[in-house]
C-alpha cells in the first residue's frame, strides 16, 4: 500500500496485521480512481476521513495538496496506524486524529464549526451505513457548500440515488466494493 500521487508519491503506508478483522485498507487502484473522479489536486481543501483505518484516503489528500485533514476512528490498531503513517510522511502539522466513534466525532466537529470540502467514509462493510453516514453529515453540518461525500461500501448495500438532500453523482464498482459519490445540488 502506497501513496499514489502528489508530494509523497510512492511512499509506503503501514497496513494492518494480517489477523485484523476491523481494518480493510482502500486499495491503491480504488484510491487512484476516486481521485481521478474528484480531481487530481486538492489545493487548500479541508478533508474529513471517517472510519480512517490506515488513514490512506486522508493522507493521499494531504499528498495532493489538502490543507487540513481530520482522521476519525475508534479502533486502537487503526489509530496507531493513522499516527504511524502521518508521522512517517511528515504530515503531522496538517493532520488531526480524532479517537472517537464517527457519530461522536461528527457532533464535535459540527460544534467546533469545522467545514470540509470532501468527506470520505469507509465503514465496515457489515455495518450497512451509507444512509446513516449521509444523515450524520447533514445533521452535523460539517460539509462545506458544494462539498462531496465519498462512501466506500459493500456491493450488496444499495446506495440511494438521493438521500437527505444529497444526489448520487457517480458510482464505481471494484470487485465486491462500490464507491458512491454524493453531492448536495
Amino acid at each position: 500500500m502506497r501513496i499514489v500521487a502528489g508530494s509523497a508519491r510512492g511512499r509506503a503506508l503501514a497496513g494492518p496485521k494480517a489477523t485484523s478483522k476491523h481494518i480493510r485498507p482502500t486499495a491503491d487502484r480504488v484510491r487512484e480512481t476516486i481521485f481521478n473522479v474528484l480531481g487530481q489536486w486538492l489545493e487548500g481543501q479541508k478533508v474529513l476521513d471517517l472510519y480512517a483505518g490506515t488513514g490512506a484516503l486522508g493522507l493521499e489528500s494531504v499528498s495532493r495538496g489538502a490543507s487540513w485533514v481530520v482522521l476519525v476512528d475508534s479502533d486502537r490498531e487503526a489509530l496507531s496506524l493513522c499516527r504511524t503513517n502521518t508521522d512517517a510522511l511528515g504530515f503531522g502539522e496538517r493532520v488531526e486524529i480524532l479517537a472517537q466513534p464517527v457519530e461522536r466525532a461528527l457532533e464535535v466537529l459540527g460544534r467546533r464549526g469545522d467545514r470540509f470540502e470532501i468527506v470520505f467514509a469507509d465503514p465496515p462493510y457489515a455495518a450497512r451505513v451509507v444512509e446513516t453516514v449521509l444523515e450524520g453529515v447533514v445533521r452535523s453540518k460539517v460539509l462545506a457548500p458544494g462539498g462531496t461525500v465519498v462512501v466506500e461500501h459493500d456491493k450488496r448495500e444499495t446506495a440511494p440515488e438521493s438521500h437527505e438532500g444529497f444526489e448520487r453523482v457517480d458510482q464505481r464498482r471494484f470487485g465486491d466494493t462500490l464507491v458512491s459519490i454524493f453531492r448536495i445540488p
